[in-house]
């Protein structure tokens, strides 16, 4: 049963402080060894934290010693009413650096407020004086944070690490996604195609393209989400990879697939060809800008296999 803020004793609320000190200190450490390879400036900057939060622990358990005796109560935050409820993201890999700082971020605003309203809702005048300083060395540390921050992200650094999230990026959402939109421009073609030419009919060839660009989107899916847990290839959560493919996937396939909405089969077959063409020219685009593809290179190689593609669709439902 969680304990109510008021219903705290004056040892209970330092008890509270020195475990969340200690507490704070370890996600710290964790922040520092999860972004130590890929931002090593921003590494430092947390690892600093948390030697500054092992320092406000121990002079915590020094106050507490002297007021209290040796025992101190094991209570935590999550032991009372009020306190924010934290994801464990310090426990995700990879880490992502904005999330690191963010979660900082809301780890001393928590602090802040505690000490804060803990000083107002005490009588006792020692009781008083020590939490005041505690928030004293809570302003502090803000300030130290801050500190540390110009110190280790300087221009350098922040252009080493913004290099470092681009390439992140690249492998967990631009790579995924272009090969998703790759996949399902290009294969849905032949069956969305054959079925127009064939039966000559937009509402067949709707169904035909919305089911192959669905199941598209399905497959492409869970092949990529099974294809690595990123773990070792730094390329982010299967999840998100398969997500992203598997959307891109059905996006690819349904853009040409919404102009045989249209009644008038000729009309339609017009309007899909050019949604075909405006599709190869983004994902050119898109090899070329963020996989430094020369553009005329990757214009040739997806208009080529798209044209193909489309040739075959063709061939077949003609036939």
């Amino acid at each position: 049963m969680l304990k109510k803020f008021k219903d705290l004793t004056e040892k209970e609320i330092l008890a509270i402080a020195i475990a969340a000190e200690e507490e704070d200190g370890r996600i710290y450490g964790e922040f520092a060894d999860a972004l130590r390879e890929e931002y090593p400036s921003t590494a430092q900057m947390f690892e600093e934290m948390r030697e500054e939060e092992v320092s406000h622990r121990d002079r915590l358990i020094a106050m507490f010693r002297q007021r209290f005796g040796e025992h101190i109560p094991l209570i935590r935050r999550e032991n009372v009413k009020g306190f924010l409820q934290r994801r464990p993201v310090w426990l995700v890999r990879p880490l992502g650096v904005n999330v690191a700082r963010k979660q900082a971020e809301l780890m001393e605003m928590e602090a802040g407020r505690f000490y804060a309203r803990a000083a107002s809702r005490t009588t006792d005048v020692s009781t008083r004086e020590l939490l005041n300083k505690l928030a004293d060395e809570e302003r502090k540390h803000k300030q130290t944070a801050g500190e540390l921050e110009e110190k280790h992200l300087t221009a350098s650094a922040k252009a080493s690490e913004a290099e470092s999230h681009r390439k992140l990026f690249l492998l967990q959402v631009i790579q995924p996604g272009l090969a998703g939109l790759m996949d399902g421009s290009v294969s849905t073609l032949a069956p969305l195609f054959a079925a127009a030419f064939a039966t000559h009919k937009s509402s067949d060839a709707f169904l035909v393209g919305l089911a192959a660009s669905i199941g598209a989107g399905i497959s492409m899916a869970f092949s990529e989400g099974l294809s690595d847990d990123g773990s070792l290839t730094g390329r982010g959560s299967p999840w998100l990879r398969g997500g992203v493919t598997g959307l891109m996937t059905t996006a690819g396939g349904i853009g040409h697939t919404l102009p045989f909405l249209i009644g008038s089969f000729q009309l339609a077959t017009l309007v899909a060809v050019i949604v075909v063409a405006v599709e190869l020219g983004v994902i050119s685009y898109i090899r070329h800008r963020y996989m430094d593809t020369p553009f005329l290179q990757a214009a040739f190689q997806v208009i080529v296999g798209g044209v193909l593609v489309f040739v075959t669709g063709w061939l077949i439902g003609s036939s």
